[in-house]
């Protein structure tokens, strides 16, 4: 009878405990969709407003959000509804981290080693410094298993010395590694970080650091310096999907289409898609059918009536999209901003200057749709860069004003537009351009059709057209890189790889269809590079260290 009575004491106990937790990941609630929050404190950036990156939400509850240009998320400030639950949902996570159960104790006051760093296995590492540092590598081992889950709770500051590196390991994923930090934490240049960092002081990252996760305070201000931080995907996070397609009915098969005026060319064009005007008095001009795939309808017939229809109703829709994310600084876009699939609105005249990265994240559908709210210009040499799955068909940009894509840039997607479009000389445009008002003009562009048109013979895949002369992947990348040429008439070309002071740290020839580099020599960051064919500058792009 006692031992029965014991039994039953024991258990009724349990139940009454709280559940213990051995490394649990926390409830982040909106806080998820921050890559930089704090709680009380400015949040800034340091230096040129657009060499740090941000892709998620960036903001305050309790102070100014100062320094950055456009940021890919929504730019909260003091005391707005989105703010006060993030501080909400931010407290909440901190305490369930506190609440988790030691299963590791790390060796010293550091974490890493230099070379080949120090190796550790999912669970909840606990160190008791009063101070503590990452210097060299730190490896995370997910031992194959995905779900594995890394807390690390400092009680004390947390520094890292320069070009110091968590890197992830069998199936670790950034988004199962937290960071419980009470007190400051401090970055060293170039160092490259991930997981989610909850600190109940102030956080201050350096130039050249990435943080694939979030910084996320409690207790200080955030400030950072020509830095990359972007969220982590996985575990459970939504697929970016993007809006809906518009409609585009019979325009899906123009490639330069005018509902009122003049489209005219100069030098030797080649377009793949329909050309045409709908304007009663105007006409299609000075296009070489020998380098036309499709159809010239020099003057207006029922297509192009048809046409003019099926395009007001696209801009109308595209006009219409709920807006996901405003960018603040239009005359600053480019300058190598990553954007992913969402609805943008730049709300006035807008250029485009350097690169433009469109990432789908693994997403083939993914939708992109840029509203800009007045002209729309680019620099000389400008291009947008399809990533991770992204395709010019699933493009669209709503221009109302005048559009001049200039020299020798390269462009995709379909610019639908309310006003007069200039392509200038040596554009490349894997899209479609059409206004509903305004004269349409070329100069010795190439212009391929994306697909979707179900009438036009091109003799071509055109969905097989690579976004890019060369490929060059895995980017961010740690020990290595691989450049794959994908141009059948580049047999011999130049790479070079600068960093962002603009020396050159690298220099190779690529002769091979695929040709790999080793890359463990560079420090994590940021760096730019350039690839040349004949004296000629055929690609350019941004790559990250890791």
């Amino acid at each position: 009878m006692k031992t029965k009575l014991l039994n039953t004491l024991t258990a009724a106990s349990l139940l009454l405990m709280p559940t213990i937790n051995f490394g649990q990941a926390p409830t982040l609630g909106t806080t998820a969709n921050f890559a930089l929050f704090t709680t009380v404190g400015e949040v800034k950036n340091v230096g040129i407003t657009y060499i740090t990156h941000i892709t998620g939400n960036c903001g305050t509850n309790d102070g100014p959000v100062n320094g950055f240009g456009n940021v890919d998320g929504i730019m909260t400030h003091t005391g707005d509804p989105l703010s006060m639950q993030a501080d909400a949902d931010l407290l909440v996570a901190n305490g369930q981290l506190d609440a988790t159960i030691q299963t590791n104790v790390p060796p010293g006051i550091s974490l890493g080693a230099p070379g080949v760093g120090q190796t550790l296995f999912g669970g909840v590492h606990e160190m008791t410094n009063a101070a503590l540092s990452l210097d060299g590598n730190l490896n995370l081992d997910a031992q194959n298993d995905p779900s594995k889950v890394f807390i690390f709770k400092l009680h004390g500051t947390f520094s890292s010395s320069a070009n110091a590196k968590v890197r992830l390991m069998n199936g670790a994923l950034a988004c199962n590694v937290f960071w419980k930090i009470d007190g400051l934490v401090d970055m060293a240049s170039g160092t490259s970080m991930k997981g989610t960092i909850i600190a109940t002081a102030a956080i201050n990252m350096g130039v050249l650091d990435t943080l694939e996760g979030r910084a996320l305070s409690i207790g200080g201000a955030i400030t950072v310096s020509g830095v990359l931080v972007y969220k982590p995907t996985g575990c459970g996070s939504p697929t970016l999907t993007g809006p809906i397609t518009p409609v585009l009915a019979s325009t899906a098969c123009y490639a330069l289409f005018s509902s009122s005026g003049q489209v005219t060319n100069t030098g030797i064009t080649h377009v793949i898609g329909d050309i045409g005007t709908n304007g009663t008095t105007d006409s299609a001009t000075g296009y070489n059918p020998s380098f036309v795939t499709g159809t010239i309808h020099q003057y207006a017939d029922g297509s192009t009536a048809t046409c003019e229809v099926d395009l007001l109703n696209a801009y109308t829709y595209l006009n219409t999209l709920p807006v996901d994310i405003e960018l603040l600084y239009p005359a600053e876009l480019g300058h190598n901003l990553v954007l992913t699939p969402h609805t943008y609105l730049l709300g006035a005249a807008t250029s485009l200057t350097d690169t433009l990265f469109l990432n789908a994240k693994g997403n083939a559908n993914a939708v992109f749709v840029i509203q800009v709210s007045g002209a729309f210009s680019t620099s000389t040499h400008s291009q947008i860069l399809l990533t991770n799955g992204a395709q010019a068909k699933n493009v669209f940009w709503k221009i109302d004003g005048a559009t001049s894509i200039n020299d020798s840039s390269v462009f995709k997607g379909t610019i639908v537009c309310n006003g007069a479009i200039d392509l200038g000389t040596g554009v490349a445009i894997d899209g479609r351009a059409l206004t509903n008002i305004g004269d349409l003009t070329t100069d010795a562009i190439t212009n391929t059709l994306p697909p979707g048109c179900s009438t036009l013979s091109t003799g071509i895949s055109t969905n097989e057209i690579e976004s890019a002369a060369l490929s060059i992947y895995p980017n961010p990348f740690t020990n290595q890189v691989n450049i794959q040429i994908n141009e059948l008439q580049i047999n011999r070309c130049e790479f070079r790889v600068y960093n962002v002071l603009g020396a050159e740290v690298m220099h190779t020839s690529i002769v091979k269809k695929v040709t790999t580099i080793e890359t463990g020599h560079l420090p994590s960051g940021i760096y730019f590079y350039e690839v040349n064919s004949n004296n000629k500058n055929i690609q350019t792009g941004k790559l990250i260290a890791q």
